[in-house]
């Protein structure tokens, strides 16, 4: 799977520099919601406008639909489920009605303990919904590279399985699919997806995402 294990790989490369974090302009409605994605490189865009990653362009399919939610993009190079736990506090000075969770590509390539991402995970969904009860959580699963043995790879993603399963969570299996290991749809890194490739993920996350909106 050198596809997986590319993707892997090029994620952890990046140090964990502050990504700006941007939002789409807030409507003035007071009945908007607040959707946050925190991720790591994929989420933040690395290698494309922020306008062309994959949460700013779920903006504009809500913007198409008609419905009150504004956007926030909270990815960071690097970061890790650790690294978003640090940074959910900050986050939760504001609302939060849609997380979208898309960390652990980071841990699952350094080999760290799943039982601990597992639980830094848990953690982020506890501290949003101590906060904002009603906040509905999407995972957004990534895979792991085989060298780390048939085992770990399978309970990497049974983790993402057991955290929708315990949480009542909308799971996306895995993020890139379809776009990883395509040449056309991956920037030179053969990493991180290209424009093309974003707009792949971001129908790919809307599938999911739209009833939750739709239903809030």
């Amino acid at each position: 799977m050198p596809a997986i294990c590319g993707i892997a790989l090029a994620l952890c490369f990046f140090s964990p520099a502050i990504f700006a974090q941007s939002s789409t302009p807030a409507p003035t409605a007071a009945s908007t919601k607040h959707i946050v994605f925190l991720g790591d490189s994929l989420t933040a865009g690395l290698g494309v406008q922020t306008t062309e990653a994959f949460p700013a362009l779920i903006a504009e399919k809500i913007r198409a639909a008609g419905l009150s939610f504004d956007v926030e993009n909270a990815g960071l190079s690097g970061d890790t489920s650790a690294g978003g736990l640090r940074r959910i506090d900050w986050l939760l000075q504001r609302r939060i009605d849609v997380l979208v969770l898309e960390l652990g590509a980071n841990d699952g390539l350094r080999g760290l303990d799943l039982k601990s991402m597992k639980a830094n995970l848990q953690a982020i969904i506890d501290k949003t919904k101590a906060k904002n009860p009603q906040a509905k959580i999407v995972l957004a699963g990534m895979q792991v590279p085989p060298n780390l043995g048939a085992e770990y790879a399978t309970g990497f993603e049974r983790a993402y399985r057991e955290l929708a399963r315990e949480n009542n969570a909308a799971l996306i299996p895995f993020l890139l699919e379809g776009v990883g290991g395509h040449r056309d749809l991956n920037q030179p890194d053969l990493i991180h997806p290209t424009v093309a490739g974003h707009r792949i993920v971001a129908d790919l996350v809307w599938r999911t995402l739209e009833p939750i909106l739709r239903a809030k």
